[in-house]
């Protein structure tokens, strides 16, 4: 074969490529999750949600990535700069992004919008079971952990306590350590019971329950009912019975929830397939990791502190659950 001829046919397979690119044959649009640490629930969460949009890819041309990244506020500020699709923040973060207050005083990112609240992230009330501790009244003249000052937990468990009438003063003692050292002070009896706010189940209390008997105490009642029309990013939840070992029935509690967010700048039309995609395949979804073993699909609205994007509620009111 000749070199005009095989320079023919190159270049003519250069014009084909082009044009089927050009016209969207093989066009792909890639998409990116902001998750947090590896060891933690939002990247297998993130990771969960890219397997299922990628195993759909053929039907909506959207390719899925999960990134690890520094949690909570840098998903948000990174949304904000274009360089991440979607991401996984708290809640009260997400809140305090939109209206410019907390961390982010003068620098509300009025572009942001949520898709679904995925999870609840509750406080738990761990105890020993021979502290007495039933309820929340019952702390009054105890030992407890409330975590160190400026902690999310720390600023909730104080925000509850205040709500049934209690403050620090009225703790026998008051700990103001990380809740990760919760269980060791729980095993050497330094301490009746700590807070800490959790995605459930975590490590932290099922080694609490392996070297001491625990018990979890109920946050509810119409203090707490208050409280969830008070702040708009808590949210109630139940902390399952089968979780930890001692604890034989499910507790219900309040706390922030893990919420998906993305930005206005996000094409509808993605934002509704992903938010489809979960809620087609909600079921396969709800096994994909523990935390996921108490939500529902109208759960995932619970908690949503800011407005949705008008993806999200395009795939919530053809699934029935917004109306």
């Amino acid at each position: 074969m000749s070199k005009t001829n095989i320079l023919g046919k190159t270049l003519k397979s250069s014009i084909v490529a082009t044009m089927l690119l050009s016209t969207g044959a093989f066009a792909a649009q890639f998409i990116t999750i902001g998750t947090g640490g590896v060891t933690g629930t939002y990247y297998p969460t993130g990771g969960a949600i890219c397997r299922m949009m990628n195993k759909q890819k053929k039907e909506t041309g959207i390719r899925c990535s999960v990134e690890s990244t520094g949690g909570s506020v840098y998903n948000v500020n990174t949304i904000k700069a274009g360089e991440l699709d979607f991401g996984i923040a708290q809640s009260d973060t997400v809140y305090q992004a939109f209206n410019g207050e907390g961390k982010f005083k003068d620098k509300s990112i009025k572009e942001l919008r949520s898709v679904m609240a995925i999870y609840p992230e509750l406080l738990a009330l761990v105890v020993r079971k021979d502290a007495g501790i039933k309820s929340i009244a019952d702390l009054k003249g105890k030992r407890i952990n409330i975590d160190v000052a400026g902690s999310g937990t720390r600023m909730t468990d104080e925000i509850v306590m205040n709500a049934f009438g209690l403050k620090k003063e009225d703790l026998k003692k008051a700990e103001e350590l990380k809740s990760t050292e919760g269980p060791t002070m729980l095993k050497d009896s330094k301490i009746d019971g700590y807070f800490g706010v959790f995605g459930h189940p975590t490590a932290n209390i099922k080694d609490a329950s392996n070297s001491v008997d625990i018990d979890l105490v109920a946050i509810d009642g119409k203090p707490i009912d208050e409280l969830v029309k008070k702040y708009p990013y808590y949210a109630k939840g139940v902390i399952s019975g089968t979780f930890y070992k001692g604890v034989e029935h499910d507790t219900p509690s309040i706390g922030v929830k893990a919420v998906l967010v993305t930005s206005t700048k996000v094409d509808e039309k993605v934002v509704y397939a992903l938010t489809k995609t979960i809620l087609d395949n909600f079921d396969a979804f709800k096994k994909l990791h523990p935390a996921y073993k108490t939500i529902t699909k109208e759960s995932l609205l619970d908690g949503l502190s800011i407005d949705q994007h008008p993806g999200a509620v395009k795939a919530f009111k053809e699934a029935g659950i917004l109306k």
